[in-house]
């Protein structure tokens, strides 16, 4: 049996582009550090949260309005014995429109049930795409830090 990437959908009122423009706010929804430009194709971003976990992202794939794909190219996390868990996985965002809907599908390719910190990341990321980028999208304001010992992304 193939393993399973880490992925979760949801359905906003608002259009594909005021999606898409809440995702490539990071800092509006993700807690933690980030440095860097998170809304352009080509451009490296950085994310720290504590001494828990840093990753560095490559945005590899950016269509306006459509599709968000970030490559991790450094991974950190303290809370795994094998700590670079995510080095080389894909995180990605497709939004589509669902007649007067809009679908934000987001995928963490390569975060299967086989790593160490896969239940903990698919807390986190449910969090944080389907409650705090869910609301940036809907009320544009995101809860990117709704507790402080928050563990995973």
């Amino acid at each position: 049996m193939p393993s399973q990437n880490y992925s979760t959908t949801f359905v906003v009122d608002q259009t594909p582009e005021e999606a898409f423009a809440a995702i490539t706010n990071v800092r509006g929804w993700w807690s933690g550090e980030i440095e860097g430009r998170t809304d352009e194709l080509g451009a490296e971003f950085t994310y720290r949260y504590q001494d828990v976990h840093y990753s560095k992202q490559r945005i590899t794939e950016l269509v306006p309005g459509q599709k968000v794909v970030w490559h991790v190219l450094d991974a950190y996390l303290n809370f795994t014995e094998d700590p670079d868990e995510w080095l080389g996985t894909d995180v990605t965002f497709e939004v589509t429109r669902r007649g007067d809907h809009t679908e934000v599908s987001f995928s963490h390719v390569g975060l299967v049930p086989e790593f160490e910190c896969f239940d903990k990341c698919c807390d986190a990321w449910g969090f944080y795409i389907n409650s705090s980028l869910r609301n940036l999208i809907t009320t544009g304001q995101g809860a990117p830090n709704p507790k402080e010992d928050r563990v995973g992304p």
